[in-house]
């Protein structure tokens, strides 16, 4: 269900085409065991995601999907809790991730899209949240959207469940770039590496500010900035950046 290749840029591949890549329990266990390896890794950077096929994902798991309403509340909040820890864990994940929305990427799969950190999609790609077609509720991806886009679009964006297109979703902070038409993996690809030529310990410090300051205060928030700031500058890296730039020559990270 999911295919890794390993290196600089770590590519994790939702690899089942036939049904759209949907976030069956085989594929969420998949994609957590590819970053359990991708983080593990030393010469790893950047982490790429993207669908194979057509689609980036479609979400749930149709077949799965079926069976939800006749499972017990223990099974179904198993599952539930393992969406979670997907979510989280590619939301949190220390080194850069980025996705390649290829294709639809729908509930659940937008999900995905919205915890990597940056995205780049096919200006013929759609990507929306409709669980409330179907009588279900975006409730953890709502999380997510929420840090996204705020609370009138994501209102919008999960009341109607409707679909929104490359240009749109721009604009509303859903993605970062739209890419030219057919080249979502190539230029996604192209922008890892421009991540990876930055410091890894600056990158991972980055990140660890930005998941923690949207929920403290202005006192707190500044305070732990300063903490980050200070500790930065004892890193060898640091010193290796000010000396290449003197130097005008690329940093050796």
């Amino acid at each position: 269900m999911v295919r890794k290749e390993a290196g600089r840029i770590y590519r994790i591949i939702l690899a089942d085409p036939a049904r759209r890549n949907p976030l069956s329990p085989a594929m969420v266990e998949g994609i957590l065991e590819a970053l359990e390896e991708a983080e593990t890794a030393p010469e790893v950077r950047v982490v790429v995601l993207w669908g194979e096929g057509p689609a980036f994902s479609a979400g749930a798991d149709l077949e799965f999907l079926g069976k939800v309403t006749e499972m017990g509340a223990e099974e179904n909040y198993r599952h539930s809790l393992s969406l979670m820890r997907l979510f989280h864990r590619l939301y949190t994940f220390p080194k850069p991730t980025l996705a390649a929305v290829n294709g639809p990427a729908v509930a659940g799969g937008a999900g995905l899209v919205l915890a990597t950190d940056l995205a780049v999609m096919e200006p013929t790609a759609r990507i929306g949240f409709t669980e409330v077609r179907i009588g279900f509720v975006a409730a953890l991806v709502s999380v997510l959207l929420l840090r996204s886009v705020g609370e009138k679009a994501a209102k919008d964006l999960l009341l109607t469940g409707r679909l929104v297109e490359a240009q749109e979703a721009k604009a509303l902070g859903l993605v970062n770039r739209i890419s030219a038409p057919g080249k979502a993996l190539e230029e996604a690809l192209a922008l890892a590496e421009e991540v990876a030529q930055n410091a890894p310990t600056s990158l991972r410090l980055t990140k660890e500010l930005l998941i923690a300051l949207p929920g403290m205060g202005l006192e707190d928030g500044l305070r732990l900035a300063a903490l980050a700031n200070a500790w930065v500058r004892e890193t060898g890296e640091l010193k290796e950046g000010i000396q290449a730039f003197f130097e005008k020559r690329p940093p050796n990270f």
